[in-house]
This record gives structure tokens, sequence and C-alpha cells, in this order.
């Protein structure tokens, strides 16, 4: 059997039968998607029978009680209709650990607590270790496994490391948090993991790409003219001020979610579905991108934070009204910019990316604009302008793909007007309860990484965004907040595109 066949089976198939080591299981991500994404995956028949989870995390709990906050809070935080008898599969196999990740001991009863979890259920000794913590204890949780001995597999079994993002506040700690992996761990072991991956239109990205001989053609400078990737939220900064306070928009979103969507639409053709194939393409976009310099950050990037204002729900404060905000915050909680692949098939075509919080509708979209066709033919009608074609990729909250483009408006005389063709996968294929995280779990189960990040990717996004971060923090901005909750963003993102001939694509709320 090929390898390629070979990772068709398992992708059908459960995953390797292991225990799931989860670090900060008492956390929200636990409770809100890790677990209802396995309560998913059992469901859909994709987890291992001979399958555990330990829980560590430094607040004092026994299994048994651990269980017990798990079980009353399940129900809630199902993404379908709760089934008991399956969370009551899942819930035997819960188990827990408490203590500090920097403290040996933790690594010791956690090691004598995989001896016994393993020797109750007759699971092999694959551990799939997840960093569901703050980003201040990566190193140290991969450093911990790595004196005490669990992150070195037996012949024939594996360990595996899952980091949640941010990977890295900069290019200078992403590149220091690589070198502290990457001493006791292989990068086969390190699954970087990015929750937009998960999303099944991402992953559509590529089969529409590839697999339709009416678009690869067209995939490239001759025919589009741009290419606009949008990250709309309309919530706030919610309860997540401490954070967001160090991060800010564009840590956020654009070195990971952002760059991944945009290294998916960018990539040449893999020569396999591979992880390494895949991975390596996606790896050239972003090491092709070209880094703004300081004079360029002022044309070709914006930052916004927003202002009290109204959306659907009503009434919302500013960004510097919430909880735990700086009142003279300038942290950025809207941040644009244009970037360029410096390839063949790219040249020319500028990529605009966009991420926000309380905008006026939430969306995430790659729209791909293309070239407008010549106006000689109806130079005697009353059409005075083309508008592009534009085919949209809907990532959220409704996925699926929509096409505009021009048809004759009925009656006597020549008038175009802009039609469009949509496709809901909800509608096509039946809505199925996720978090979209199934997949990239299911996917660190059967050792397939092509969703995931590689070493060199993460630092070739921070290159990338490094100037806006140094220009943005010798610049403080004097004119926060400078939009409204509500609205599509700050003037200078719309600025930003007027001189370069251009417009947001905006979807309706």
């Amino acid at each position: 059997m090929s390898p390629e066949s070979a990772a068709a089976d398992r992708q059908r198939g459960p995953g390797e039968p292991c225990v799931m080591v989860i670090f900060g299981a008492t956390g929200d991500l636990t409770k809100r998607l890790l677990l209802p994404s396995l309560y998913n995956l059992k469901v859909a028949g994709l987890l291992p029978e001979k399958f555990a989870i330990i829980g560590v995390s430094n607040i004092e709990h026994t299994s048994q009680s651990f269980r017990e906050e798990l079980t009353r809070e399940a129900p809630g935080h199902a993404t379908g209709p709760f089934d008991p008898a399956v969370w009551a599969w899942l819930a035997e196999r819960l188990h827990y650990v408490t203590g500090v990740f920097d403290d040996p001991a933790t690594f010791e009863r956690l090691q004598q607590r995989l001896d016994i979890v393993a020797k109750e259920g007759a699971i092999p000794g694959n551990h799939l270790y997840y960093l569901a913590t703050a980003p201040a204890f990566f190193g140290m949780i991969a450093e911990r496994l790595g004196a005490a001995g669990l992150a070195q597999a037996p012949t024939g079994l594996w360990r595996r490391v899952v980091v949640e993002k941010p990977f890295g506040r900069d290019l200078e700690s992403a590149t220091e948090l690589n070198r502290r992996l990457r001493h006791c761990l292989g990068e086969d072991q390190i699954y970087r993991i990015d929750h937009y991956m998960g999303k099944e239109t991402v992953q559509n990205l590529m089969v529409f790409r590839f697999g339709n001989g009416i678009f690869e053609p067209i995939w490239d400078r001759r025919y589009i003219d741009h290419v606009q990737i949008t990250a709309a939220e309309t919530l706030g900064v919610e309860k997540r001020a401490a954070y967001y306070e160090s991060s800010g928009a564009l840590r956020d979103m654009v070195p990971n979610h952002l760059f991944q969507l945009l290294a998916l639409t960018a990539m040449e053709p893999p020569n396999s579905f591979g992880a390494e194939a895949v991975r390596g393409e996606k790896a050239k976009i972003l090491t092709a991108l070209q880094p703004l310099t300081p004079e360029a950050v002022l044309t070709c990037a914006a930052r916004g934070q927003y202002d009290a204002g109204l959306i659907t729900e009503g009434a919302v404060a500013a960004y510097r009204a919430e909880p735990g905000v700086a009142a003279e915050s300038q942290t950025e909680t809207y941040a644009a910019l244009k970037v360029t692949v410096d390839n063949w098939r790219w040249a020319g075509v500028p990529f605009y990316l966009r991420t926000g919080k309380r905008l006026k509708a939430r969306s995430t979209t790659i729209s791909i604009h293309f070239r407008r066709p010549p106006l000689q033919l109806f130079r005697h009608t009353g059409v005075g302008e083309l508008d592009p074609n534009v085919l949209t990729i809907h990532v959220q909250p409704d996925e699926g793909i929509s096409l505009r483009f021009g048809a004759k408006i009925p009656g006597p005389t020549v008038d175009i007007g802009d039609v469009e063709m949509k496709f809901k996968y909800a509608e096509y294929f039946g809505a199925r309860p996720a978090t979209g995280y199934e997949t990239l779990l299911h996917d660190c189960m059967i050792g397939d990484q092509t969703l995931f990040q590689r070493a060199d990717m993460t630092e070739a996004g921070w290159r990338v965004i490094q100037p806006l971060l140094d220009v943005w923090h010798a610049l403080p901005a004097r004119d926060f907040p400078n939009y409204a909750a509500g609205s599509w963003g700050p003037p200078e993102a719309d600025e930003m595109m007027r001189r370069d001939g251009r417009a947001w694509k905006n979807d309706a709320a």
C-alpha cells in the first residue's frame, strides 16, 4: 500500500489508541471546545475505543470531582443534541492530576497516572499532550516533559505535543519558542494548531482550486486584480482584556489565521496531499511575502480602536470602557494591511487583509476580485462601467462559496446588473455539529500534520508583521478611538484602498 493510500485509510477510520493529556484542563478551551470536539468525534465513530484523557491543572481536583464538574457543564457546551450515553463513555475515561507546570513533581505524578490509565484501559503508550495554557507555559511544559522522559517514545509508539496560538508575540519570541520546543521534541512531534484550519470551507479551498479545471487556469496575475481576506467580529473584547491588552488585533489574528488563509489561497499545487508536500508549498508563499518598509507601513497598513456605538444587540461601550482595559489604551482592535507575494504567479497582485472587533457583521471571507473586461463592446450602450467578477469563499458563519457576475437586465435597452450564484455547505451536505477542532484533533491522533504550521512558517509570518509592530510601537496612535462599534472600521483603512482605486467588499449585516 502506498503512503497516500495508508493516509487515506487513517483519515476514514478512528484515531490511533492513545492517552490525551490536557495541560490547563480546567480552562474554557477544554470545556467549550476540546471536550465537545471529542464528544463529536465519538458520535462520528472517529475516537479509538482504547482512549483516555488526563487533565492537568493547578486547581485542586480528584478525578471524580473533575468528572462531576465537567458532566454538569457538558450539556451546555454541546454543539448538537446531547446524548448522555455518549458522554458517559467519555466521562469514565476522564482522569486528573493536580500540579503546577514548573514543578518536576507534577510530571512525576503524571507519569504514574499515565502508567495506571494505560494498564487499566489496555492502552498502548501513545501520548497526545495538548497545551491549553497561557503561552508563557508552552516552552516550560515541553522542557519538563523532556526532562521527565515523557517526550521520547519507545519504538513503534509516539509522543505528540499540540501548541495553541499565539505562537510568540513577535519574531524574536517565536524564534525562541521554536528553539525551546525543538530542544526536546522533533519537528514531527510538534502540532502548532490553528482552529481556522479545521473549518470545512478552509479545507475545501484546495479541492476547489485544484479539483476544478475551470478555476486553476485563471488563478493568477493575468486574471486576478487583487485578493481581500477579512475576519470581522461583532463581539468586543469580552472577558479577554488581560490577554488582549498585551496582544491586539494584529498579533491575535494576522500572523496565524489570516496568513494561513492567504497561504492556502496563493500556494502552488502540491504534488500530493501529503503533509510535507502541502506545508512546503504554504511555506514558500509565506517566505515570499514582502515585509513592509517602515515608510510603507504608514500607507500600506491601518489600525483602529472601537468607540461606543450600536450593534444588532443594542448600544455597546468603547474599548477603553471595557473592564480591565486601560483608560488611555493604545491597543488596536482593528488592523488592515496590504501585502504582496514575490513570485511569478502573483507579481503585481496585492493581497488586502483586515480583522477587527465590534464591526458591523461577523464574517470571515476570502474574496477573489478578477480584472474588469474591456468596455469597448458596450461603448454605445447605457453601460458606463463594468463591475468586476468576485468569487468569495465564506469561511464563517455561513460556510460556502458565491460568485458575482453581470447579467443583462430584462428590457429593450442594454443594461447590466450584478447577480450572484451561491453554494452553502449546510444546504447541500446538511449541518453537522462541530466546533472546528474535530478534524484537527483527529489529525493529531493519526499523525497527519497537513493542517498544522511548521517552525519556518511561523517565523516567516512574524517576519512580515515585525515592521508594523515596530512602527506602531514607536508612533502611538493619536486618534484612538477612531471607529464606532457597528461600523466597518476606521476611515484610514478605506483610504488605504482608495489610494489604489479599490474598495473593501463588505458583507451585509
